[in-house]
């Protein structure tokens, strides 16, 4: 696993408290060093500069949720797919001839979600 776990956070504070090096920490939580420190200054609270793991993982998951997310299934891609279904064209196929084709497209498996999520909004409708 590359990123810190909220346990491996919580055992930084442990540790960090108890006055251990950023060394032996790294150890215990099995990580670099390196690692220990940028988490250290990064995710300290501004107000007192204390290092505190629930704010630190709050932290984490909010840069995760900002950061920008590449999204293949453009409305491009939407258009190709829906003539090709229009077409009577299986997943497979759509994925198959863009392939050949050479134009951009997402997996058969994201195209059934597609459909899958199409014909429950037209069932509850």
């Amino acid at each position: 696993m590359k990123h810190l776990t909220d346990k491996q956070r919580y055992t930084i504070l442990v540790m960090n408290a108890q006055g251990y090096n950023q060394k032996e920490i790294a150890r215990a939580v099995k990580k670099d060093k390196s690692t220990i420190s940028r988490e250290l200054k990064r995710n300290c609270d501004k107000r007192n500069g204390e290092y505190d793991w629930s704010l630190a993982q709050r932290k984490y998951e909010y840069r995760q949720k900002q950061k920008p997310k590449h999204i293949r299934f453009t409305n491009e891609v939407n258009e190709l797919v829906n003539n090709w279904i229009a077409e009577d064209y299986s997943p497979e196929q759509i994925y198959g001839r863009a392939k050949i084709e050479g134009k951009e497209c997402v997996s058969h498996e994201r195209i059934y979600r597609k459909e899958l999520i199409s014909i429950m909004l037209h069932k509850n409708k």
